[in-house]
């Protein structure tokens, strides 16, 4: 416990970062491997902390678990990896009897990992034997943005091990975690947890981690840490830079102390400059003991508005809801979109639904189509949103352009690769799965944004979930569907599906959700395009029986319109007796075939309310 005795006693200074001085090295790959590859390396960097002033090291480890170091194809060197880092800092400390810290990084970030919680730990598990095996002086868990996370790895390691625990949260907004939790609770709960030391680290600089530190508690019984990054970082010439200079950083961590924070360290940016700058500010001085919080008043959040129609995945419980796919032009002329719009509408369809740049080809913007179609024609808009064409920034950017022009009907869905589209070279982003982006905008309902901080409003978002359910194993699918109820779908909007007997399967295998679920319908419009669905486009089969009575039309297209309505009323019949929401996708802008089906739907309603009438 020397390492907690000495806090006690007085303030220390930790290392700064690994990766940026490598970075400078022009090493760019598996920092972690290093330790096998290149021990001297290490060794270096760290000797370097010690001449600079540190107090204490940390081991070259953060990335060094499994689930990190897949991405390099080294899963099965975690135990070479973290054995070699231990003992390449206890090498380089022995002489100046500097502690050691083992690291540990967090998994988590803005985009959720596909490992579930019990598979993070037991990696964490794996990790920290190996780590603990050359007897650190503390563990320092360090870069966890989700605090879900770091509070199931302090309570596990607590089992494992009487080792100190350093346990640093990363927040993206100053004093405010990703969930929406303040700083100061946060810590208060890994305290709670018997956590020794309790801190942040990374991505903010001084200037927001002091800024943070401001409305933070002396903890009951734990140390408070810092590990501010040297500065916001900056891109130059194509590379990363950090603008900070190091007697900035010092004095700032003259201020850090002056929050009660004792062991102050270095992340991202950081060299022995800043750390040498560090010491020489505080390596003299005693810790704060007393620190009074003034109390900052909440900030309210005002509930959203009410809705003027109700919920579509409300509606779609108990009666007939019919909401229209109608794409929004691959052109400037929107006339024949407006006038489909209009015609849709005055049939009393519930939504028109309008898709993200589908098949990954630009179209208008859904977001522009829908408020036309909105304050314009008072028809509701349903906006699809892809993942792949806008970073978490634009995600949440669009989603509050939405919410401001009363856009509340949403489908979250990946997207189409760029690959398929007219850019194949252009870049997917997928910061985020559908799955996350649904808890995303589920936060935003509760007037947080995905940073954490709150947005003093709630949003009103009906979120819905695409569902593929031409698979071969349909109970996957529906597995699938679970967990986007469990993120949050309110409701879900299905491919078009091509044969009764699936519609029959799809009904079979679904019925013990509560969740209301949409079935599509695309009428054909001839063998060509039928084939292309059929053969090119993702989540689209039809069926064999289909294929031939397209094929038998030939080029004769009013008989294949003909045939490819009453192919879809076929498939309508089923439909309509086993789900309340029916999804109509108009095909290439063809809504005079669309509002034949509305029609034949709202007669075959008024048939069966007759029946029981008459029964």
């Amino acid at each position: 416990m020397m390492l907690l005795d000495e806090l006690n006693k007085r303030m220390l200074t930790a290392d700064g970062a690994m990766g940026t001085l490598l970075y400078s090295y022009g090493i760019e790959y598996c920092n972690e491997e290093l330790n096998i590859q290149r021990p001297e390396v290490i060794e270096k960097i760290h000797r370097d902390y010690i001449a600079a002033g540190a107090d204490i090291i940390q081991t070259n480890t953060y990335g060094a678990n499994a689930h990190k170091l897949a991405r390099y194809g080294l899963e099965d060197q975690v135990k070479a990896i973290n054995k070699a880092a231990i003992a390449i800092a206890n090498k380089a400390a022995k002489d100046g009897g500097q502690f050691v810290l083992g690291t540990i990084g967090g998994i988590r970030g803005i985009r959720q990992s596909d490992a579930t919680l019990d598979e993070i730990v037991a990696m964490v598990d794996q990790q920290a034997q190996h780590l603990l095996s050359g007897d650190p002086d503390g563990l320092l868990l360090e870069t966890y943005y989700d605090f879900e996370e770091l509070a199931a790895t302090v309570t596990h390691l607590k089992k494992l091990t009487d080792a100190p625990l350093i346990a640093q949260l990363s927040m993206h907004e100053p004093g405010i975690l990703q969930n929406g939790m303040s700083l100061n609770e946060g810590l208060k709960r890994l305290d709670a947890l018997g956590t020794e030391i309790v801190g942040v680290n990374c991505r903010l600089g001084p200037h927001h981690t002091i800024q943070a530190f401001e409305g933070v508690e002396l903890p009951e019984k734990a140390f408070l840490s810092a590990y501010p990054n040297a500065s916001l970082l900056d891109i130059e010439d194509g590379r990363i830079v950090y603008e900070s200079e190091a007697d900035y950083f010092g004095r700032a961590a003259l201020l850090l102390r002056e929050e009660g924070v004792r062991l102050i360290g270095g992340c991202c940016g950081t060299t022995p400059k800043h750390i040498e700058a560090v010491k020489k500010r505080i390596g003299h001085l005693q810790p704060i003991t007393e620190k009074k919080v003034e109390e900052k008043k909440p900030i309210v959040i005002r509930e959203a508005e009410a809705l003027k129609d109700k919920p579509l995945h409300e509606k779609a419980k108990t009666e007939r809801t019919i909401i229209v796919e109608l794409d929004t032009p691959r052109h400037l002329e929107i006339d024949k979109f407006l006038e489909g719009s209009k015609a849709l509408d005055a049939e009393g369809i519930d939504a028109i639904t309008m898709a993200d740049n589908s098949l990954a080809s630009p179209r208008i913007s859904n977001m522009a189509m829908g408020s036309i179609l909105k304050h314009q024609q008072d028809v509701r808009p349903l906006a699809h949103i892809t993942c792949r064409d806008r970073n978490v920034i634009g995600l949440q950017s669009h989603l509050m352009g939405l919410d401001a022009l009363g856009i509340h009907d949403i489908l979250a869905v990946t997207g189409d690769p760029t690959k398929v589209g007219d850019f194949p070279g252009a870049t997917s982003v997928y910061d985020v799965s559908s799955l996350e982006l649904i808890q995303l905008i589920k936060k935003l309902n509760e007037g947080i944004s995905f940073s954490g901080k709150p947005l003093r409003k709630k949003a009103n978002f009906s979120v819905a979930a695409a569902f593929n359910p031409n698979v071969r194993v349909v109970e996957r699918a529906v597995a699938r569907l679970e967990k986007k109820i469990e993120a949050g779908a309110d409701y879900f909007i299905s491919q078009p599906v091509y044969t009764k007997e699936k519609i029959i399967e799809i009904h079979e295998a679904t019925k013990h959700l509560e969740t209301p679920i949409f079935l599509g319908v695309m009428p054909l419009t001839s063998i060509r395009s039928a084939d292309f669905l059929h053969n090119e486009v993702p989540g689209i089969k039809l069926s064999e029986e289909a294929l031939d009575r397209m094929r038998a039309c030939g080029d004769d297209k009013e008989k294949a319109t003909a045939e490819g309505i009453q192919i879809a009323k076929e498939l309508i019949d089923t439909a309509a007796e086993l789900f309340h929401g029916i999804y109509l996708i108009t095909p290439f802008v063809r809504y005079d075939m669309t509002v034949e089906l509305i029609r034949y739907i709202r007669q075959l309603d008024l048939e069966k309310a007759s029946d029981r009438a008459y029964a």
